[in-house]
């Protein structure tokens, strides 16, 4: 799968201009325009390219806007949106963009917490939807597969559910998540103790950088195939397609899903698991979720330990009783499924849904507004830090709170931390995902949750990492660092949140992106900066 020559425009060499922005109004005109001119078959390409006056423009926008924060009148808008059928057209918006001052946007699913892949607060800006741009190829034989960056990880699944049943990927569990921003960032799931994460399954990638070029690994060099898995694809062009390593699974996983309250002895249980979740057997996968609950007309903490487990019941049961016994686990608490129906299960499809599920692209919790966050622990809470997290739960804006606790381990300290640009390798018990979710539309209620996330994420401070305190790049939070002038940040400025999302990869990420894209036309709020001074 050779990128052809054919789709690459010479022309953008010689003539791509960063000439000073006109108003938006004539750059919506002159970037149309010049779309016609250099998009092969511009009449059919028009149908492809939306401005705020089709009909369709508004609905395209917010069917992959997955956090009602960004979908307000007030959030800025796209002047165009372009939804490209192949990388010509990809190639042509590139090159019309630089050469009439516009930003570019590149949007696969839409799941970004902070809204930064279909939203510019420094416009006029076009958004490329790569929507239609997800198809999915599955060689069982080779156990490898093709996908484009729009595919959804619920199409990557339900494809490679069509041609075996004992072949995975390590990927989320949230079934709408577009594979473009997924791998780039990392993107992990239930597998990823046995076979690390989605990007260190990657093993070939199709990408249009700044000049326009259509690249695949050993065009653009190893460099940049480093820096696009897990740094991150939008500072460095639109990653079109990736080929990945399909990894073999048993035909059958057990899975459990153990609820247990405060009055349960949660505390202690969660107490327990911190020691023994990272150094499990690598078939084994114990996440806790934490949230605030009503039982009996009083409220809680309950903690559910999801587990998934590559093997049969009868040999999970000894191995939870060796290394787990605080928590009791019994066979009637297990589930024996294949591993395309544990993808069902914990994606919270209801019983019996049949696999077509997996193509729909809309999400569950689309109607909510939330904030993210993100923590990686490498030493034991002690139960007294985990009972002032259960008193921040008891505050009224912790209603939808959720805490998800990752574990480690396994294949995960396996890894050098400079294999690929996320470092968050050995010595990390687990992550933890901070999350609050609220129904009310407005300022006032947005100020309110987002002040008791970061009050939270401050409580949390002596417990978790530090020099860097670090984050997780697909859990983007524009609190660490946020980068104010898009244009003009220093690779000092911007490392105050790159050394949190890549501690010691941000500098060759810098170099990388220097060497390819020295002018920083791929850019957003918290993009990797080039060494090149702006000016």
């Amino acid at each position: 799968m050779k990128p052809p020559s054919s789709y690459v425009f010479l022309a953008f060499v010689l003539l791509i201009s960063f000439g000073a922005a006109s108003s938006s109004s004539s750059s919506h005109d002159n970037f149309l325009q010049c779309l016609h001119l250099h998009s092969p078959n511009a009449t059919s390409f028009s149908k492809l390219v939306f401005t705020n006056t089709n009909f369709s423009y508004s609905s395209l926008l917010h069917f992959s806007i997955h956090n009602l924060r960004f979908s307000s009148h007030t959030t800025p808008k796209p002047l165009v949106i372009v939804t490209p059928l192949r990388p010509s057209h990809i190639q042509a918006s590139i090159f019309c963009s630089q050469r009439h001052g516009l930003q570019i946007r590149t949007r696969s699913g839409g799941h970004d917490y902070e809204g930064l892949s279909y939203v510019s607060h420094h416009p006029p800006f076009i958004l490329l939807d790569l929507i239609n741009l997800n198809s999915v190829h599955v060689d069982q034989h080779s156990a490898t597969a093709w996908l484009q960056s729009g595919a959804t990880i619920g199409q990557l699944y339900y494809q490679i559910a069509q041609k075996s049943k004992t072949l995975a990927f390590p990927a989320g569990v949230c079934t709408t998540l577009g594979v473009g921003g997924h791998f780039s960032g990392g993107g992990y799931g239930f597998l990823m103790r046995k076979y690390g994460l989605s990007a260190d399954n990657i093993i070939d990638a199709h990408i249009i950088d700044a000049k326009g070029r259509l690249l695949d690994r050993e065009s653009m060099g190893e460099d940049l195939f480093w820096a696009i898995r897990g740094g991150g694809g939008a500072s460095f062009g639109v990653i079109v397609a990736w080929k990945i390593r399909l990894v073999s699974l048993p035909p059958r996983v057990t899975v459990f899903r153990v609820a247990r309250t405060l009055e349960q002895n949660a505390t202690k249980l969660v107490h327990a698991w911190q020691s023994v979740g990272s150094k499990l057997d690598k078939d084994l996968f114990i996440r806790v979720i934490l949230q605030r609950v009503n039982v009996n007309k009083k409220t809680t903490i309950k903690a559910s330990f999801e587990s998934m487990f590559l093997g049969s019941v009868e040999k999970l049961l000894p191995l939870m009783q060796e290394m787990f016994p605080e928590l009791g686990l019994v066979r009637e608490d297990c589930d024996e499924m294949s591993w395309i129906e544990s993808i069902l299960y914990f994606a919270n499809f209801p019983i019996g849904s049949p696999l077509e599920v997996l193509l729909n692209r809309t999400d569950l919790n689309k109607s909510l507004f939330f904030k993210g966050k993100s923590d990686y622990v490498r030493e034991p809470i002690p139960e007294n830090g985990l009972e002032g997290i259960w008193r921040m739960f008891d505050e009224q804006e912790a209603e939808l709170g959720l805490m998800i606790l990752n574990p480690y381990g396994g294949r995960m300290d396996e890894i050098a931390e400079n294999e690929i640009p996320f470092p968050h390798r050995f010595g990390n018990l687990y992550k933890i995902q901070h999350l609050v979710y609220w129904l009310q539309e407005g300022e006032e209620a947005e100020e309110r949750h987002i002040d008791w996330i970061r009050r939270l994420y401050t409580y949390m401070e002596p417990f978790v990492s530090k020099s860097p305190r670090a984050a997780y790049l697909n859990y983007r939070d524009l609190d660490i660092g946020v980068n104010n002038n898009i244009g003009y940040t220093s690779y000092e400025q911007a490392s105050i949140w790159g050394s949190k999302y890549f501690k010691n990869n941000f500098r060759r990420l810098a170099y990388v992106k220097t060497k390819v894209d020295p002018l920083n036309f791929f850019r957003n709020e918290q993009s990797i900066p080039s060494l090149i001074p702006s000016h």
